[in-house]
């Protein structure tokens, strides 16, 4: 897989949940945030409780609670959505603040908030916990397919190369006095945007030549194999079947 590969959401540390092999936290965060997924919307006491856990897995892992408050901003484009629900969504309507609101568009605000929330948050505390190139390991020891491993590891360093081309392009117009204010300013935009493009398409081939000359056949060889034992597993398995318990009691209350 290559070199280590840190991202912007992943936060050095030592802890517990940092030394759990990246397959166990995946399946650990697929299975809580299907648990989350499957509990009744009426059981609001539930969604607490799995704050509740979010929270503890965060504190063991040593991570900050701004830190995640911060990394939460990507779901905004939910909390937009759920705060249009209880306008546009038919049926009894209510009162709340001296404004009419649909009873359930209130409920389904708050389903789609509360769930996607804690699924947001399950999924910042693994990526805040294992670096990209463990993630993919992860994914390689879950048996997905090498081909579908392969297109996310090159995304994700490509993805890097392209952006620190746009920024040294950025420098580039800024260093020779451009300054985008307005629609005249677009035609630069767009040519800066066409020669982005064919560097990168041009940087792909040589690339793509580059790994053909030493060998590359269509797989990638792994470097390290990721294993891990039955307390490794017990462990990560603590979150998930903490919350099923949680969903079998909103169930049945």
């Amino acid at each position: 897989m290559g070199a280590g590969h840190a991202h912007k959401l992943y936060r050095h540390g030592h802890s517990p949940v940092h030394g759990l092999p990246p397959h166990c936290k995946l399946v650990a965060v697929f299975c809580f945030v299907l648990v989350v997924v499957c509990t009744p919307r009426e059981a609001m006491w539930a969604f607490g409780l799995y704050a509740a856990l979010l929270a503890a897995v965060a504190a063991v892992a040593r991570i900050p609670v701004g830190f995640l408050l911060k990394r939460l901003v990507v779901e905004v484009p939910f909390v937009v959505f759920a705060l249009l629900m209880p306008f546009v969504v038919p049926g009894e309507q209510t009162t709340v603040l001296g404004i009419s609101v649909s009873v359930p568009g209130l409920w389904g605000a708050w389903n789609v908030l509360a769930k996607a929330t804690l699924g947001v948050a399950a999924s910042v505390l693994l990526a805040s916990t294992t670096e990209l190139r463990a993630v993919l390991l992860g994914l390689q020891r879950l048996k997905l397919p090498p081909l579908l491993v392969q297109i996310a590891s090159f995304m994700i360093r490509y993805g890097d190369v392209v952006t620190d081309e746009m920024r040294r392009m950025a420098i580039a117009r800024r260093s020779r006095g451009f300054e985008a204010r307005g629609i005249r300013q677009w035609r630069v935009l767009a040519a800066s945007a066409g020669a982005l493009f064919i560097r990168s398409y041009e940087r792909g081939e040589r690339v793509h030549l580059a790994m053909v000359s030493r060998g590359y056949a269509g797989t990638m060889p792994v470097i390290d194999e990721v294993t891990a034992d039955r307390t490794q597993w017990a462990y990560a398995a603590t979150l998930p079947v903490l919350a099923l318990a949680v969903c079998l009691l909103g169930w049945t209350l």
